[in-house]
């Protein structure tokens, strides 16, 4: 189809998202996490990816929503998405729904200032639904970035110690 662009249906507490599959490198059930005290609560933890730590985020904490209709399913259920090559970021998300191509004529660009730093760039419809299209690489403001990347440095310090 021309002219179409790849997205990953996801589901955030009960609100329809969609990430851009270019962004997502892997798909992932949710491993355990360890999470360091004094953290934030969009900080769900960090696993252990290869010999690195991974941050997890939760979106549904980070974007201040109410737990969806699934809030009483188990975590284990709940997808991660792997985005980053240099430094790996998961987002932790409901569940991932669909996989779908949409025309360009179904994807709306949201005016600047619209969503806090740009995260949501689009609305997406699909169908008879509306979705949120995510910009993975605004998810966090600069500051909190940075802040993760201190976490995450830290949790690779910790793995390290244990290393055999």
């Amino acid at each position: 189809m021309a002219g179409a662009a790849a997205f990953l249906v996801v589901d955030v507490a009960g609100t329809g998202c969609a990430v851009p599959r270019e962004a997502v490198r892997e798909i992932l059930p949710l491993p355990r996490l360890w999470r360091p005290p004094g953290v934030p609560a969009a900080l769900a933890g960090f696993f252990n990816l290869g010999g690195g730590a991974v941050p997890v985020l939760d979106l549904a904490a980070l974007f201040g929503l109410s737990p969806g209709a699934d809030a009483g399913r188990p975590m284990i259920y709940r997808h991660l998405l792997l985005v980053g090559e240099e430094a790996p970021l998961a987002l932790l998300v409901d569940r991932v729904t669909d996989l779908v191509t949409v025309a360009q004529d179904c994807v709306t660009p949201v005016a600047a200032g619209t969503a806090l730093n740009g995260c949501v760039a689009a609305e997406i419809r699909l169908g008879e639904r509306l979705l949120h299209g995510l910009d993975v690489a605004r998810i966090l403001l600069t500051e909190e970035r940075e802040r993760l990347d201190a976490q995450t440095r830290a949790a690779q310090d910790r793995l390290a110690e244990w290393a055999a």
